[in-house]
């Protein structure tokens, strides 16, 4: 069949990190299945425009995939231009599609939402099959980070949206497991009134490509004195290094650490907060804990497979109530270790899986109590969280979860 995934930031990855859509796409064709994406030429969080000239759309293939590039303006940062950029490619998107043979199934996602109603809007138009791929709660992130009032006149205009997109969706898929809870919360069920019948809610979480994990660790090693230490406890964190991902609690953790040497913690990543938190460890003379910087994705496995905990940090919103679906937790079980997260969510599969353990609190006490824990554990409990964490992996493989998107999509013939 011939599928149309579309989505506004899904160019290649090695353009822009967003694997989803890709390995959709693989385990897709893999499965005999025609596919195109559709996305807008420019790429998020960077100045490159895939089309610099007057050409309305620009063709690609990457790792077999076909990809559309649809000609949008380049913005920096959430500027007036990100907003004319958003409108801009479901505005232009229609008129490309006219040039290509008509699809039997459209993937429709949001973010951003103007985007996922133009593919139920071009679906309805082609009678094809279309599911709506939920992969944010947009705009109730904004409530949820105080940005704007859920009171706001604005907000209320942006829920009327939402529940309209949610309503003319033929079917819809949440990325995160609570999106059933969110639509009941809202009122917006049939059971509460509204029009949204549950039947037509699925969930697809994210997760990881098992297949390419493995090459990418046996591939892409990398030397490092820290990694091959048989004497340190390694404690991986890996991910950005902002000001919102709180990484300074980690040097009064790694403070409180300090009477236990084996014990290390490794950063992979970079942003704005590195320089300075690399000074405070410096002033306070602190020796178990190590900001590596940046380094390339393909690394990651192997970095991961060479350490002995793997922490989710990341500062909590009320949004979490709906269950999370962060990229990094896929790469952490995958790596069949177990994980320290200090982030309560709801259906957390840390849990679920017995693949480590999730505090109540976020806090440097509890934190380092719970390090000491994972230190002392006998080994056959930590190997029963390291099996839990390879299960977890082996569930979410794309592979599994692209079977379940096409049973939705009701494209398995």
């Amino acid at each position: 069949m011939k599928i149309w995934l579309i989505n506004h930031y899904a160019v290649p990855t090695k353009y822009y990190p967003l694997a989803r859509p890709a390995n959709f796409a693989k385990y897709l064709i893999e499965a005999g299945h025609d596919v195109t994406i559709f996305a807008a030429s420019t790429v998020h969080n960077s100045n490159t425009n895939l089309i610099n000239d007057g050409s309305l759309y620009k063709e690609d293939y990457v790792d077999g995939i076909h990809y559309v590039y649809v000609k949008t303006s380049s913005y920096a940062g959430n500027s007036i231009a990100r907003i004319l950029n958003m409108f801009q490619y479901p505005l232009r998107l229609p008129k490309v599609c006219k040039r290509f043979e008509k699809p039997d199934a459209i993937l429709a996602t949001s973010v951003t939402p103007m985007a996922c109603m133009c593919g139920i809007k071009l679906a309805k138009k082609y009678k094809c099959k279309c599911v709506a791929e939920i992969a944010d709660l947009w705009p109730e992130t904004f409530v949820s980070y105080g940005i704007i009032s859920a009171k706001n006149i604005l907000m209320k205009l942006l829920y009327s949206y939402e529940r309209n997109l949610y309503t003319k969706a033929p079917k819809i898929i949440f990325t995160m497991e609570g999106g059933i809870d969110y639509i009941r919360e809202k009122g917006w069920d049939k059971s509460h009134g509204g029009h949204i019948d549950e039947k037509k809610v699925f969930h697809i979480n994210n997760g990881i490509d098992l297949e390419q994990y493995i090459e990418c660790c046996g591939m892409n090693k990398l030397e490092d004195k820290d990694l091959d230490s048989p004497d340190t406890f390694k404690i991986m964190y890996t991910g950005a290094v902002r000001r919102v991902n709180g990484l300074g609690m980690l040097i009064d953790v790694a403070e409180k650490l300090q009477d236990i040497p084996k014990i290390k913690f490794i950063i992979y990543g970079d942003g704005d907060e590195r320089a300075k938190l690399e000074t405070i460890c410096e002033e306070k003379a602190l020796k178990n804990i190590v900001f590596k910087g940046s380094v390339n994705k393909k690394y990651i496995p192997y970095v991961l497979s060479k350490g002995d905990i793997n922490l989710i940090h990341v500062t909590g919103t009320p949004i979490m109530r709906f269950g999370c679906s962060l990229n990094k937790l896929f790469d952490y079980f995958a790596s069949g270790k177990p994980i320290i997260s200090d982030l309560p969510v709801a259906y957390d599969l840390i849990e679920k899986y017995n693949a480590g353990k999730t505090l109540k609190t976020q806090t440097p006490e509890a934190l380092a109590e719970a390090i000491k824990e994972f230190f002392n554990m006998p080994k056959q409990e930590y190997d029963k969280m390291c099996e839990g964490s390879k299960k977890a992996a082996k569930d979410y493989d794309f592979k599994n979860l692209t079977a379940k998107l096409m049973e939705i999509m009701e494209v398995t013939d």
